[in-house]
C-alpha cells in the first residue's frame, strides 16, 4: 500500500468491545469465512479506518484526520495500517480476491459443510455436547417454564406455556448456545413435545450475517455436527429452486461460516437422535427491503421463491417443519449505542419486541414486517428476514402461533443486550 493507494474496507462485521488498555476498541470480524482472524482497532485509529472507503488516497486520509484536531497523522501510519488490514484480508483488492477464490473453490468442491463453530460456540466433543444440551438447555428451560421473571448469569428471562397441536413451524434463537441455553431449551422442548410423527424434513431459514447478492441462498451440502452429519433434501431444494427467478445458489458460499443455521442443525440432530431426517438450509438476506422498509411480498422474485417454499410445505403435509434461527434486538455499546439500556429502556424494548412477536404469532406477515422495519435502526432486529420467510411459508396453513419464551441476554462487560424468543406454530 502506497501513499496514493485508495484502501477500501470490505463488508465485515464491526462491534465495539471493552478493552483493559484502551477502554473500548473496534473489532472487525469476517462473517464470510475467508479468514478466522479478527482486527482490533484502538480508538486513535478508528477515524483512519472509517475513511477506508475506496474514495480517498492514504495521503488524503492522513490530511483529513490531521485536520480534524486529532493531532498530526503521518501518511506512513495510514499506509502501514492499510497494509496490515490488506494482509489480514479485511480490504478489497487482489490479496483478498485471491484468498476468496481459494476458499470458495474448496467449499464448492466439498460435499459436506464442516461444523464451523464447534469448539467455539458449543462443545465439539459429542458426549460433552449431549450433556450440555440435555442439562443446561432442555432441563433448565423446563425448570424455569412458567415461573415468570428470572435473573441469572446476566440474563433476563420470561417464559410462558406452550401451545397445542402438532408443530408446523418454530422460531428459535441463533445467539450462541452458551448465552442462549435456556432460550434454545424452550424452543426445542416445544419441538420435542409436538413434532408430527411423520416429520422428516426441516426447512431452516437463517439470517445471513454476510452480505448477499440475491435475496435467498440455498445450500445442497450435508451439514456436519459433532453428533454426526445431516443430509440436505435434494428433491426439496429442487422444488424450491424451480420456482426461483434468480440463481438461488449464487450466495451458497455464505453458508460456510453462518451460525444461524448451524446451531439449529445441532439441536435437531440431538433431539431426533437415530430418527432419519433431512434439512433444507436457506439463508435469508432481503437487505434492500430492510434498508428501504419496503414489504418483500411486493418483489416478484422474492415472492416467487417464498411461494416455492410454501408449495413444498403444503405438498408434504405433516412431513415438513419450518424453523427460523432468528434473534431479535441488538442494543447497547457493543452495537453502536452511546450507553447501556437502563431498566425503563429494557422494559420498553421488551414491550416492542413482544408486540412484534405477537404479530408473528398471529401470522400477520405484513404487520410483523412493518412493525420491525419501523425501528430497525434502533432495535437492530437481525431475525427479521428469516421470521418473515417462515411466516410466509405457513401463512395459509391455518396454524395458530404462541410466544413460548422471551429473553434479554445482557452482556456482563458493557450491558449490551441481545434479545431472542421461541415461538411455536401449531395446527
Amino acid at each position: 500500500m502506497g501513499p496514493r493507494s485508495r484502501p477500501a474496507l470490505r463488508a465485515v462485521e464491526s462491534i465495539v468491545v471493552p478493552d483493559p488498555q484502551h477502554g473500548r476498541v473496534l473489532v472487525l470480524r469476517d462473517t464470510q469465512g475467508i479468514t478466522d482472524a479478527q482486527a482490533v482497532i484502538p480508538p486513535p485509529l478508528v477515524p483512519i479506518v472509517a475513511r477506508f472507503t475506496g474514495r480517498l488516497s492514504c495521503e488524503d486520509i492522513a490530511r483529513e484526520v490531521s485536520g480534524d484536531g486529532q493531532g498530526e497523522v503521518p501518511v506512513e501510519v495510514v499506509t502501514r495500517l492499510a497494509a496490515e488490514l490488506d494482509r489480514g484480508l479485511f480490504l478489497e483488492g487482489p490479496t483478498f480476491r485471491a484468498a476468496r477464490a481459494r476458499v470458495e473453490g474448496d467449499f464448492a468442491a466439498a460435499t459436506t459443510r464442516p461444523a464451523s463453530h464447534a469448539g467455539g460456540a458449543y462443545f465439539a466433543e459429542r458426549r460433552a455436547l449431549e450433556r450440555y444440551i440435555d442439562g443446561s438447555c432442555l432441563a433448565k428451560a423446563r425448570a424455569t417454564h412458567g415461573n415468570g421473571d428470572h435473573h441469572a448469569s446476566g440474563t433476563h428471562v420470561n417464559g410462558t406455556h406452550a401451545g397445542g397441536g402438532s408443530l408446523l413451524a418454530l422460531v428459535a434463537p441463533h445467539i450462541d448456545p452458551w448465552r442462549g441455553a435456556v432460550g434454545y431449551g424452550h424452543a426445542y422442548n416445544a419441538l420435542a413435545a409436538s413434532l408430527p410423527a411423520d416429520a422428516d424434513t426441516f426447512v431452516i431459514f437463517g439470517t445471513s450475517h454476510a452480505p448477499m447478492a440475491r435475496p435467498f441462498a440455498l445450500c445442497r451440502k450435508a451439514f456436519d455436527t459433532p453428533l454426526g452429519p445431516v443430509d440436505a433434501d435434494g428433491d426439496a431444494l429442487d422444488t424450491i429452486a424451480a420456482c426461483a427467478t434468480f440463481d438461488p445458489y449464487a450466495d451458497q458460499f455464505n453458508h460456510k461460516r453462518e451460525h444461524s443455521l448451524e446451531f439449529q442443525v445441532v439441536f435437531l440432530k440431538h433431539l431426533l437422535k437415530g430418527r432419519p431426517f433431512r434439512i433444507v438450509p436457506i439463508l435469508a438476506g432481503l437487505g434492500q427491503q430492510q434498508a428501504s422498509g419496503t414489504d418483500p411480498a411486493g418483489d416478484a422474485a422474492i415472492r416467487a421463491f417464498a411461494d416455492g417454499v410454501r408449495t413444498l410445505v403444503e405438498g408434504r403435509p405433516g412431513k415438513v417443519v419450518v424453523v427460523a434461527g432468528a434473534d431479535m434486538a441488538h442494543v447497547g455499546p457493543r452495537f453502536g449505542d452511546a450507553a447501556p439500556y437502563d431498566e425503563a429502556q429494557r422494559a420498553a424494548l421488551e414491550k416492542a419486541d413482544r408486540a412484534s412477536l405477537e404479530l408473528a404469532a398471529s401470522l400477520d406477515v405484513q404487520g410483523f414486517w412493518s412493525h420491525v422495519a419501523a425501528d430497525l435502526d434502533e432495535r437492530r432486529v437481525c431475525g427479521l428476514a428469516p421470521i418473515w420467510s417462515l411466516l410466509h411459508s405457513v401463512a395459509g396453513s391455518g396454524a395458530h402461533g404462541k410466544v413460548l419464551h422471551y429473553e434479554q441476554t445482557i452482556d456482563a462487560d458493557d450491558g449490551s443486550i441481545v434479545s431472542h424468543a421461541a415461538v411455536g406454530f401449531y395446527g
